[in-house]
């Protein structure tokens, strides 16, 4: 019996560097043509941050996301998620500029504060193009701070344009302030809800996480959510086929993994759109398409959005 699963393609992010991969997407042209050809390639939803071009760096502007946001509206129907998180060192006023301008369908949440940890990829990278990437990625003292009021606030703001939430949870707790939200009325299902793993500070990627994420979400909410992974770095594909298996969906993208294979740096979020497909369409079930993703997820569409 065929079922759809959606995949999300995370194109850019805010963990990665310019100097670690060449195909790291930074312009607004390069994140637009990114998430165009990872809709193509047979992503339902792009999540998506944004840069300065001319160094590389996360950016939350409303102004930095607008260029690629019309461009991605015009030739793609595909659905756009809009980070609330944008980098660990951001406020959260800044975080949630972008979300409540463009009033998008979909816009990312993190459920809960944590320890952030990146300094363990300075033992593959030891260069870099631009003098703010290995500071950024030596901190050992960053706090990735979504307090109950920093989610509350990011909820109220964004009340009033019928935006859903992608809730990003990294570890067991994150689920448990989730319930908190939704016994108070504050958000609704079908929650869609993406279990982090493998991130320095969050839950580990081995496959008994990934079922201790998964007992404990159907235990909290029963028939009420969605479910999706994603797996940082080399635990991409390996958690995406065991979600996929277990009847969740899958993100996959630069965000998240810089890699196409062991030692081999993916060419395009597309490549890992291509690998996440060929997991699903090799287990006999189908890919969703954007307005089936929209109709699972209980979106508004499209046209209700403000770009």
């Amino acid at each position: 019996m065929s079922r759809k699963v959606i995949i999300t393609c995370a194109v850019t992010g805010a963990i990665h560097t310019p100097s670690m991969s060449p195909h790291l997407p930074i312009t607004a042209e390069q994140i637009a043509d990114a998430a165009i050809g990872a809709a193509e390639a047979g992503a339902a939803i792009v999540h998506l941050h944004a840069r300065n071009p001319a160094d590389g760096r996360p950016d939350q502007s409303p102004e930095a996301f607008a260029p690629f946001l019309r461009v991605i509206k015009q030739r793609s129907d595909c659905v756009v998620n809009i980070t609330t998180g944008g980098a660990p060192t951001m406020t959260i006023e800044q975080r949630v500029k972008p979300a409540a301008r463009f009033a998008p369908e979909v816009a990312s949440l993190n459920m809960g504060s944590m320890n952030f940890g990146l300094f363990g990829m300075l033992n593959r990278f030891k260069e870099f193009q631009h003098d703010w990437e290995q500071p950024y990625l030596a901190n050992k003292d960053i706090l990735f701070r979504n307090t109950f009021g920093d989610i509350e606030y990011i909820l109220k703001t964004c009340s009033e344009n019928d935006t859903r939430f992608e809730f990003e949870c990294y570890d067991t707790s994150h689920l448990y302030n989730l319930k908190y939200f939704l016994d108070q009325g504050l958000v609704r299902a079908p929650l869609f809800i993406q279990t982090v793993f493998g991130l320095q500070g969050g839950i580990g990627a081995h496959p008994e996480d990934v079922l201790h994420m998964k007992r404990t979400a159907d235990r909290l909410f029963g028939d009420s959510y969605k479910w999706s992974v994603l797996g940082a770095g080399r635990n991409q594909l390996p958690i995406a086929a065991m979600a996929a298996a277990m009847g969740g969906n899958i993100r996959v993208g630069l965000e998240d993994s810089l890699w196409g294979g062991p030692g081999r740096l993916a060419a395009s979020n597309a490549e890992q759109v291509r690998s996440a497909r060929q997991i699903i369409e090799g287990l006999g079930l189908s890919v969703a398409t954007p307005d089936e993703a929209r109709d699972i997820l209980s979106l508004k569409g499209g046209d209700r959005v403000n770009f």
